[in-house]
């Protein structure tokens, strides 16, 4: 049983895909609708194909868009799977660019110009997606959405407790913002679209990050967080000498 009013998921490549809230079923073409009625969608799904030719998402499409009145900012969340370099799942959004008609008068961007990805370590051959991080990336969507705030790489963001939204007692409570290390950007029939990967930080590595160093403290991180996966169950790495004094040193320059 899935929680915060999320239906369980099927993987595409099947015959359908659930959708959020209720469990209705929608056609699914490699994790979105048919190509044809959403351009932009079909943009993302093509270059989500180069970097996994083989690997069957699974994914989660909602029943209520925002676009259609409803509370959720993006249509519909995959899942990859991943077993390099570190066992992890691969989250990437549908739904901060125009997926399917050209509605804003940026020919350059589509719609916000970004759609959300992140990374959530995977333990144990987990075959169940990160649930939490669909709600993570539902949120940040409907903030800009409300607030018509943009997130851009080496922004960072303090939630206020754990970003999975428990009370494990996780020190994983802020967020940094990067360009996907494998997605970058691409071209849309709608305009440019770059993937921007939510990083979850300790508020340590938040504080260290703010003044515009994030892109600092995610290079120094980088080793230890491969391909800027979050670990929910990790300590901070400030609390490595070498890390915090190979911190201190790029701060210098």
């Amino acid at each position: 049983m899935v929680g915060s009013g999320f239906a369980a998921t099927e993987r595409c490549g099947a015959e359908t895909a659930h959708s959020w809230e209720t469990g209705r079923r929608r056609p699914c073409v490699h994790g979105s609708m048919e190509n044809n009625t959403a351009p932009g969608w079909g943009a993302i799904d093509a270059a989500l194909l180069r970097i996994y030719p083989q690997t069957e998402p699974l994914h989660m499409g909602t029943e209520h868009p925002w676009r259609l009145g409803g509370p959720h900012p993006l249509d519909g969340i995959s899942f990859y799977p991943r077993t390099d370099p570190v066992p992890h799942w691969h989250v990437v959004g549908y739904g901060m660019t125009e997926l399917y008609d050209k509605e804003t008068d940026n020919s350059e961007e589509s719609g916000w110009g970004f759609e959300f990805t992140f990374r959530a370590v995977r333990r144990g051959g987990d075959e169940e997606p990160p649930m939490w991080a669909a709600v993570l990336l539902q949120k940040l969507g409907r903030y800009v959405f409300d607030s018509g705030n943009r997130f851009e790489p080496g922004h960072t963001m303090k939630v206020g407790g754990p970003i999975d939204g428990s009370d494990n007692g996780s020190v994983i409570r802020a967020l940094a913002f990067a360009e996907d290390p494998e997605l970058g950007q691409i071209a849309t029939p709608h305009g440019r679209v770059r993937f921007l990967q939510v990083i979850g930080l300790s508020l340590d590595e938040y504080e260290a990050a703010l003044g515009g160093r994030a892109h600092v403290l995610l290079r120094v991180l980088g080793s230890r967080i491969p391909l800027g996966t979050t670990d929910m169950r990790r300590r901070s790495l400030l609390e490595d000498p070498k890390i915090a004094a190979s911190l201190a040193q790029a701060m210098q320059h």
